[in-house]
């Protein structure tokens, strides 16, 4: 059954099997590869847009290349599952993104046709570059190809990669797959000009053959190749009145084409593969392309969960009565204080609806913005606004912050510049994997010098902390929550300000004193309760610290009278919480047993976030058993 449905992918295991087809089968694999994907994707959830969007370019790349020795890099690598099913893992991929099996972006660990790790957005031209010059240095015969989509043009290590590839000897080629999506559509200046730009497909078609033609003749050397390119440019810019930026940095460029035309994109693969120089390759395609439901609505099948493949009915199973999501909290929120201080305003790097910025974009799109993949840029920018009297949210993920480091530092927190920063997803985030676990924010965000950095224990603490976050001299404020859920369906509550610095304790107690901050504070608070009613004869106190920085002291000193002090965050371990708390006894000369539960100094991997917690000891058993240990 399964050879009759997949006629041609049933007999595919690896690029070299492909190679196998002829050009005129490559139309019916492709149909085959995206039926195989819905369809696993519809039990199994996963990144199905993108990767729907991206297969023409994936056949016809492994069938004109000589994978794995030539690099293929990919950018945002939920653009790849097709990559990754003809490339040995077809019958590993109902495992994708679960506890132990194939990872969910490329990894090379993984697979040596992953040339490299791809998680985030925009590095892939960076990448390639460095891959094509150690061949050329190493005097190895071999192809490099960026695969650069779904919004990366838009992150600023892109333009560097692109600046540093017209300036250094390579001959990589760059495809960019245009969407003209990220997760949400594209937005600014890159996006107008991708849209605008017009190239005639039969000059394209003269300038390969002109090209070939060239370099049999030993014309299109290094030093003739970029006076030629030049003369090209000059000439085309004044026939067509446009000029091309990419043509401008003495890139070739050649499109825009279809990127769903899959014989169209091995002709072309085959005429640029030996071409010298820096090229690139402009396919304009459909994210979701093949499938009607996300073609329609690509946003929500970006990563959709499970569905009917028929009928295309997403499994919501949110009844109504559950407790909300943490970004729809903040999204609401936000919009409530944006309409009583005129002064706020929202921010995004390219998630505004993962973020749910959404919310206050459909009713005050004035005062919301979605910069694109840029988190550095949203940090600057939002403090440029603070500097001239606004107050803005900066909304990103924790994962992506770490890009923003330097902006946090020497754009905001220097001038205590009233900007605050809202971290999306901290913690383990399940099966996004190492790549999207915001692990490390409280532990490089807390040596910064005039930061407040807060975390909710839910929903109102969070309303709290946003309405606090926003009224005057409070400097650089930050508030991280995690993925998901919280714990409350009454989520809605007046506001108030909260003390800055101050925790609260939620339980008394005189021999164990467990200090949470953030949501996994109610994992302890279970764990305490169920220790009591199991007959645990230990008097165990429990506090919210709430501030990681500053530190409540008043806590810390009546903490520091029990036997034992327990800290337990969803960050790592190394500079967190704990070790912050180790360092104020040591620092007040207090010897006194501490026990540090957190993440451990390893990249976590991929699985539900409770497998995740279980794994590396911070689910709500383990801190049963660290408090009830003798």
């Amino acid at each position: 059954m399964e050879q009759e449905k997949y006629e041609l992918l049933h007999e595919i295991n690896t690029p070299d099997d492909l190679k196998k087809l002829k050009v005129e089968q490559l139309p019916t694999l492709c149909k085959e590869l995206r039926q195989d994907i819905v369809e696993e994707l519809s039990v199994n959830p996963g990144h199905l847009a993108s990767s729907l969007g991206a297969i023409e370019i994936t056949v016809a790349l492994h069938y004109v290349y000589n994978t794995p020795e030539d690099r293929i890099v990919w950018d945002v690598g939920h653009q790849a599952y097709g990559h990754k099913i003809l490339t040995g893992r077809r019958e590993k991929f109902c495992t994708n993104r679960k506890l132990h099996g194939i990872k969910p972006f490329p990894s090379p660990e993984e697979s040596e046709y992953d040339s490299f790790v791809c998680g985030h957005a925009s590095n892939s031209i960076s990448a390639a570059l460095g891959m094509a010059v150690a061949a050329e240095m190493k005097k190895e015969e071999r192809h490099v190809v960026a695969v650069i989509g779904d919004g990366a043009m838009s992150g600023g290590l892109a333009f560097e990669g692109l600046n540093n590839v017209s300036s250094t000897p390579n001959d990589i080629l760059i495809i960019l797959n245009d969407n003209n999506m990220s997760i949400d559509r594209s937005v600014g200046g890159m996006k107008q000009y991708l849209l605008s730009l017009n190239t005639n497909e039969t000059y394209n078609r003269v300038r390969f053959k002109v090209s070939r033609w060239l370099n049999k003749r030993g014309m299109m050397n290094d030093d003739r190749r970029h006076g030629l390119i030049r003369l090209n440019n000059a000439l085309k810019s004044a026939i067509s009145h446009q000029q091309n930026v990419f043509e401008g940095m003495n890139i070739r460029y050649f499109g825009p084409f279809d990127g769903h035309d899959v014989k169209n994109i091995v002709r072309m693969l085959r005429q640029l593969k030996d071409m010298k120089g820096p090229k690139m390759l402009h396919l304009h395609t459909t994210k979701g392309k093949g499938y009607k439901p996300a073609e329609k609505a690509a946003t929500t099948w970006h990563a959709p969960g499970r569905f009917d493949v028929e009928t295309g009915k997403r499994d919501v199973t949110n009844d109504g009565n559950e407790p909300p999501r943490f970004q729809d909290v903040f999204g609401e929120t936000l919009l409530e204080l944006a309409k009583n201080n005129e002064r706020i305003v929202g921010i995004t790097p390219a998630m505004p609806t993962g973020c749910s910025l959404n919310i206050m974009m459909k009713e005050m799109p004035e005062r919301a913005f979605d910069v694109g993949i840029a988190e550095g840029h949203s940090v600057t920018f939002a403090a440029g606004l603070a500097k001239e009297g606004l107050q803005p949210f900066c909304n990103i993920y924790s994962a992506f912050a770490q890009r923003a480091y330097d902006n946090i530092i020497h754009d905001a927190a220097i001038l205590r510049l009233p900007v605050v920063i809202c971290l999306d997803r901290a913690g383990l985030v399940g099966e996004d994997g190492p790549t999207h676990h915001g692990a490390f924010d409280m532990a490089f965000l807390r040596p910064i010098p005039h930061l407040t950095i807060a975390s909710p224990m839910n929903e109102h603490e969070l309303r709290h902390m946003m309405y606090t976050a926003q009224l005057p001299d409070h400097g650089t404020f930050v508030i991280r929550y995690p993925r998901g859920r919280g714990v409350l369906t009454d989520w809605r509550c007046a506001m108030e300000e909260l003390p800055v610095g101050k925790g609260r304790r939620l339980r008394e107690g005189t021999d164990v004193a467990v200090l949470s901050i953030g949501p996994i504070g109610n994992d302890v608070a279970t764990a305490i309760d169920e220790l009591q009613h199991e007959g645990c004869t230990l008097s165990v106190a429990h506090y919210d610290m709430r501030f990681l920085k500053p530190l409540d002291e008043d806590i810390l000193a009546e903490a520091s009278r029990c036997q034992r002090i327990i800290t337990v965050e969803d960050g790592v371990r190394n500079g967190g919480l704990g070790s912050a708390v180790v360092e104020w006894l040591a620092d007040h000369h207090l010897s006194i047993p501490v026990v540090r539960i957190g993440l451990p100094d390893a990249f976590v991997e991929h699985g539900t976030v409770a497998e995740l917690r279980e794994i590396v000891g911070i689910d709500k058993e383990h801190i049963k058993n660290e408090i009830n240990r003798s």
